[in-house]
């Protein structure tokens, strides 16, 4: 389903749309089963603990694609910075945050990108502008980009939840 119904000009399907709408609730599950002690533990081989996966999902939804989405769509080809993701953990102390707040910031976040990108007319997908480190991006490469950003750290906190669950076992 392309939104707003025009053809030849790419727009997300709305699968892919859903699959980001699952990643807070994949989040909110596995955070609901983890200690507050493994949820700060950062994993052996270096990385972030889960508290601070949920506020670096929280913080580059905010200020990464969401900044991203609107500046794309407000300005001519924008200049946009890439989001630091260790840099802004140390500086926020991600580690000292509450994981349920972190949890319930990326849930919020996530679900007001969905309704505005769900909201585009089918022309506005097509903007362009250059993101740093990355090059020329157009509006339609940051659905793709949050899902594979997404996937890595399904990844990361799938680990995060085995070793949580070997812990316990011992």
């Amino acid at each position: 389903m392309n939104i707003g119904g025009a053809r030849g000009v790419w727009s997300p399907e709305e699968g892919l749309l859903a699959e980001l709408e699952e990643m807070p609730r994949y989040l909110a599950r596995v955070s609901a089963g983890m200690s507050d002690e493994a949820a700060r533990r950062r994993p052996k081989g270096g990385g972030f603990g889960l508290v601070e996966q949920a506020w670096h999902l929280a913080d580059l939804e905010r200020e990464g694609f969401g900044e991203r989405i609107r500046r794309l769509l407000a300005e001519d080809g924008p200049v946009l910075p890439d989001f630091d993701g260790a840099r802004v953990a140390r500086e926020r102390d991600y580690r000292r945050r509450a994981l349920a707040e972190g949890v319930a910031a990326f849930a919020a976040a996530r679900s007001g990108n969905l309704v505005y990108l769900r909201a585009l007319e089918a022309g506005a997908w097509e903007r362009t502008g250059v993101q740093e480190g990355v090059g020329p991006i157009r509006l339609a490469d940051i659905p793709r980009m949050m899902h594979e950003h997404d996937a890595s750290h399904r990844q990361e906190i799938a680990a995060l939840q085995a070793a949580a669950c070997e812990d316990d076992s011992r």
